[in-house]
């Protein structure tokens, strides 16, 4: 997931106000495992070297790639740009003819001659800008990090392939210092010190190219917690620069999430290890600043900023790591050709965005309330959420074309809402496979049986998938998906909500601290670096009644001065705060310091929200309850 999401809203608000190729047999004379290395004990100016030995190539003329777009992100990253001192050397040690034909390919001439690849990789930290990510700059949590202390290795940032060889196995070989933390997935073949005792070299397997883009790492000074959620080992890796968080403080809210999760998903087992490598911004310099999270199959990179609260980082866990780990799900277990033959250059879409992103956003809302994490309540409000926000988008746009051509304008200006609406298709298919089974299928158990028929290593075709869909379920799934997911028809969500007694009704609804009817109630001011609440502030009963007026600008937030530069966290911790939080709040209203010093209640205003009918009958009921707690 690309989950930068909250982060790029409260940015545009305040300032607005995941064909096969075949190896040829005629390529290489062996067919042996490709080796590659990274050397982090001689970096050069934060570039790491990097070689790649393929073996001997009985053709003239091949090419290497860096990828241009990675599963997971529907964006451009062009890899390749960050790569310096491309040579070629044969096997007498000399330099051979090198043409580089974009920004992520080199052609190398006399290819039977050659011997190995090398480069210098840089780092995407270093050129991230304040207050977000440059311009196809790669998102925080698939870039990469080359500093003293920590090493984020993406390894799509670090390891290519040649075109003709992705199916290769790949041994790669990692240099670093002995003191170094390290924490990854990828099958462990050996390590071995040197002579001087300050370097040790692991060597690791990967079955193809994909296992080397699937299996992130992380290096330095790392926390790491180990445990087990029923049989499924969970690596817990924390980098936090100044040592704020930890993966011990860490592991209770993410061990409860996700046996919760587990428990949840049942019999769906799909993985023996799950890993999750927490980066923890100074939200400075060279630090990171795209928040969220990208999911591999089994495992998830995050970037947060440090300065989190223990209890905002926790909530924020849970919100972002229950969905990357229910990925296993989808697109692991049910994917299309377009995932398991995934073009790193050049790729397809799949139609099904509405499956991949949002059922999985769905089960990690779901799953909540099913456990007991939230109550009933907690989870119309996300779905309320959810169905504001999907309105504010195109909302009468194909959601399968949308998917399909998602890096493409119009359709990637609506990528946020394979989060939101396509969440919501999620809800709606689940209530009608509810109602059409008397509460018996839901569907997670859809997602169950598709993982029986598929499976991680047979894809489905992406153009069948809902015609198959329709035959394992019922007509009125079909003609949902021909009308609302096919189709451009908005979907009237209380048509299904009314199947299991709720409404979208009008009232005095509890609303968001921050946030109201998915809106915030505070703007800013660039030239002056100022936030300010606006005349929203007035219709929240919590402001109201502390006497807070429109145009207070926010001085601080319990003792963190507000600035432009750390607005998204402080609103975000704010986006988090509970009834029965002691907070202070200071300030200025028109150069005078008004400070607000109280314990938060309930908030309230008038608006649309999810509620239960009174006129409710009893089978809608038992429908509701088969629906929240199936």
């Amino acid at each position: 997931m690309n989950s930068r999401i909250l982060s790029v809203l409260f940015v545009a608000f305040l300032l607005a106000s995941c064909s096969s190729t075949k190896n040829s047999k005629n390529d290489l004379a062996i067919n042996v495992p490709i080796e590659t290395s990274i050397d982090l004990m001689n970096i050069n100016d934060d570039r790491a070297p990097v070689t790649v030995n393929p073996g001997r190539f009985t053709v003239e003329t091949v090419t290497y790639r860096l990828p241009r777009v990675i599963q997971g992100t529907y964006s451009i990253s062009n890899f390749g740009k960050y790569i310096d001192d491309f040579k070629a050397i044969d096997y007498e040690g000399n330099e051979l003819p090198v043409n580089k034909i974009d920004t992520n390919t080199w052609t190398v001439s006399s290819a039977k001659n050659l011997d190995k690849i090398t480069y210098l990789v840089n780092d995407t930290y270093d050129i991230e800008v304040t207050g977000g990510i440059g311009k196809d700059t790669p998102f925080s949590p698939a870039g990469t990090n080359i500093e003293s202390k920590n090493y984020v290795l993406n390894l799509h940032g670090f390891i290519g392939y040649f075109d003709s060889l992705k199916n290769n196995q790949y041994k790669l070989d990692i240099a670093a210092p002995a003191d170094f933390v390290r924490s990854s997935a990828l099958q462990t073949m050996n390590s071995t010190t040197g002579e001087d005792g300050t370097t040790i070299t692991t060597s690791y397997f990967a079955p193809r190219y994909f296992d080397i883009t699937d299996n992130p790492m992380m290096y330095g000074n790392l926390d790491v917690e180990e445990f087990q959620v029923g049989d499924i080992k969970i690596v817990l890796s924390v980098y936090s620069p100044n040592q704020v968080h930890s993966a011990a403080s860490l592991k209770e809210t993410v061990l409860k999430m996700m046996q919760a999760q587990k428990a949840y998903l049942g019999d769906i087992n799909v993985t023996p290890r799950y890993d999750i490598y927490l980066y923890l911004s100074e939200e400075k310099g060279d630090s990171p600043k795209g928040f969220g999270a990208l999911e591999h199959h089994t495992s998830t990179v995050v970037v947060f900023p440090e300065s989190m609260s223990e209890e905002t980082l926790a909530s924020s866990m849970i919100d972002v790591v229950s969905h990357e780990f229910f990925h296993i799900v989808t697109p692991l277990s049910v994917h299309s050709e377009d995932v398991h033959y995934f073009d790193y250059n050049n790729p397809t879409f799949s139609k099904h965005l509405w499956m991949y992103e949002g059922v999985t956003e769905y089960f990690a809302n779901l799953f909540q309330v099913d456990q007991g994490l939230i109550d009933e309540r907690e989870f119309y409000n996300k779905m309320m959420t959810k169905i504001d926000g999907s309105k504010r988008l195109d909302d009468a746009m194909s959601f399968t074309i949308m998917s399909e051509n998602i890096l493409k304008v119009p359709y990637k200006d609506q990528y946020l809402n394979v989060y939101q609406k396509g969440a919501l298709i999620g809800m709606c298919i689940d209530i009608l496979l509810r109602e059409e089974s008397n509460g018996q299928r839901g569907i997670l158990s859809l997602m169950k049986e598709l993982s029986n028929k598929y499976g991680k290593n047979k894809p489905f075709e992406d153009d069948k998938l809902i015609e198959e869909i329709t035959a394992m379920t019922y007509p009125s799934v079909g003609v949902f998906f021909e009308t609302h997911v096919e189709g451009d028809i908005p979907i009237k969500y209380n048509d299904f909500l009314n199947k299991v007694g709720l409404e979208i009704g009008e009232g005095r609804v509890e609303t968001n601290y921050i946030l109201m009817n998915g809106m915030p109630i505070v703007s800013g001011d660039p030239e002056k670096g100022t936030i300010f609440f606006t005349e929203k502030v007035l219709e929240n009963s919590f402001w109201a009644d502390q006497g807070v007026e429109a145009n207070d600008v926010i001085k601080k937030i319990d003792g963190k001065e507000m600035k432009m530069a750390n607005a998204n966290n402080l609103l975000q911790e704010v986006f988090m705060w509970k009834p029965g939080k002691d907070i202070e709040v200071v300030l200025d209203r028109n150069g005078e310091e008004v400070v607000i010093k109280t314990t938060t209640t309930k908030t309230y205003t008038n608006g649309t929200a999810i509620m239960e009918m009174a006129d409710a009958s009893e089978a809608q009921k038992v429908l509701r309850e088969a629906w929240l707690k199936g």
